[in-house]
């Protein structure tokens, strides 16, 4: 029963205090909300005041902005006004200018009225006097003219002449010491070596014992030897020597290349001779090939066709009056470039033709006609440039000068030739005379070889066995004497020798 009693005083003390509890955390939260409250009232009237403040600095700034923009637009206003003010007076001043220029303009158009009719009445006026005068002397204006002109040249005449002449005399010593100038400086600027070329080479041996080997059995080794290279190999009293003797450059570097060659091997007999022939003949070649190449590479003219570079190189075995082609015409080249510049002509059109200007020399012994017709077929063949071929043509004056160029490589050409040392007119008119006799001999049909030897004495002729047989051969030599003597002119008497050789070969299998 206490426990129970306890226990409903427990319960009733527990609701009084829960009672009491709720209404004291209700008090405390009205309080806290009041204080919230309060708060938020405080932000709400210090955020608008704030709003306030910057709403009056911004109208109070806008104010400034617009009262800066109107002060601008005023000065701006003012500006506009100035300048409208500068044009119109520009403008005023453009229009009397303007107004000044067209009254001058119409005074200036009056005065050549005026002048144009002066000069009428002038001209009137000159033609009526003159014709006044034709009828008081009863002569025309030509024949008065003529007359008075006459009447002059007859006063003075001997001054006239003396004054023609000192002129003349003034300005043809002008131009030679000019001239002379130019030429002197072309030729102080280049400086080549000259050496003429001599028609006879001397090949050194290692003992006279090998001379008997050269001449062989009864002279067939010597004999095949000359046949093959057509030059005349001189065996003499000369210790450890031998002299081959011939007129063209070519077979003399081929004999003594293939004689060198047989020396060195030490088997000297006829097949070994033609074998050491045969490769001297490609050496030869391979050796012009070389030199057309080096003056093209030394005067600096490269994109010369191959075919061209080779006829050059065939020059460096052709001598003209005993001067060597080669060089002739590299030294033409040189000095055409060097006048070209001096007086204004085309120095590289100049130079080219310098160096081609006798590219004919390396066939004409194979063509018909003068070297300048060949050299000028030869060009136009391999697409030479037109100026380059009108400027070489005329270095013989065969043809007229068509540009200066062409003035420039005939004077070069004549430097180079009359320079001391260079040239032996009595060489080139041997030569010539050996180059005659072997075409007359070529001419004949049945003719395998021809060559002329003991300096223009003899004539070696080599025929073809099967066509040729030795009645024939008689004939043959009859006739070339006589056609000879019809054609050349020389002194003493000239051997034609006829040779007409069998050779049999089998080969053992």
């Amino acid at each position: 029963m206490n426990q129970f009693i306890l226990l409903i005083v427990g319960v009733l003390f527990l609701t009084i205090g829960s009672i009491l509890g709720y209404y004291a955390r209700q008090s405390i939260a009205k309080k806290q909300i009041g204080t919230l409250e309060e708060k938020i009232q405080k932000k709400i009237s210090q955020t608008k005041s704030e709003v306030q403040t910057i709403l009056n600095e911004a109208k109070e700034k806008a104010v400034r902005i617009l009262e800066e923009a109107k002060g601008e637009q005023s000065q701006k206003r003012r500006d506009l006004l100035r300048t409208e003010e500068l044009i119109l007076r520009r403008e005023n001043i453009l229009e009397n200018k303007i107004s000044l220029f067209e009254d001058k303009e119409k005074e200036f158009s009056q005065k050549i009225q005026k002048l144009k009719k002066v000069k009428e009445t002038l001209e009137s006026l000159k033609n009526e006097a003159l014709d006044n005068l034709e009828k008081i002397s009863n002569l025309s204006r030509e024949e008065a003219k003529k007359e008075l002109l006459q009447k002059l040249e007859k006063e003075y005449q001997v001054e006239i002449l003396g004054r023609m002449r000192k002129l003349e005399a003034e300005g043809q010593e002008r131009f030679e010491k000019k001239a002379k100038e130019i030429l002197s400086l072309t030729i102080q600027k280049l400086a080549v070596s000259q050496a003429q070329e001599l028609t006879t080479t001397t090949l050194s041996l290692p003992s006279d014992e090998i001379k008997g080997k050269i001449i062989g059995k009864e002279g067939r080794n010597i004999k095949t030897l000359e046949k093959l290279t057509g030059v005349e190999i001189i065996i003499d009293d000369t210790p450890e020597a031998v002299v081959i003797s011939g007129f063209d450059p070519v077979r003399r570097q081929i004999a003594k290349s293939a004689l060198e060659k047989l020396i060195h091997d030490g088997r000297i007999q006829p097949a070994r001779i033609e074998e050491k022939v045969a490769l001297a003949e490609k050496e030869i070649a391979n050796k012009i090939k070389e030199a057309g190449e080096e003056a093209v590479y030394e005067t600096g003219l490269v994109g010369l066709h191959p075919k061209l570079v080779q006829l050059l190189g065939r020059l460096s075995f052709r001598t003209s009056y005993g001067q060597n082609v080669l060089l002739h015409s590299i030294e033409v080249a040189y000095f055409s470039e060097l006048l070209a510049s001096e007086i204004g002509g085309d120095p590289l059109v100049a130079k080219k033709a310098g160096l081609l200007h006798d590219i004919g020399k390396a066939v004409d012994h194979q063509i018909q006609g003068s070297h300048t017709n060949i050299g000028i077929k030869i060009l136009e063949k391999f697409e030479v440039e037109k100026e380059v071929i009108n400027a070489m043509k005329s270095h013989h004056e065969e043809y007229p000068y068509e540009s200066l160029e062409s003035v420039i490589v005939q004077t070069a050409d004549a430097i180079s030739g009359s320079r001391p040392g260079a040239r032996k007119d009595t060489l080139e008119n041997y030569l010539k005379r050996l180059s005659e006799l072997e075409k007359i001999a070529l001419s004949f049909s049945g003719i395998e070889k021809a060559w002329a030897l003991q300096a223009g004495r003899e004539v070696r002729v080599f025929v073809k066995p099967d066509e040729i047989d030795d009645l024939a051969a008689k004939k043959l030599a009859k006739d070339i004497a006589n056609k000879i003597e019809e054609e050349l002119k020389y002194p003493g008497e000239i051997k034609v020798n006829v040779i007409r050789e069998n050779r049999v070969v089998e080969y053992a299998k």
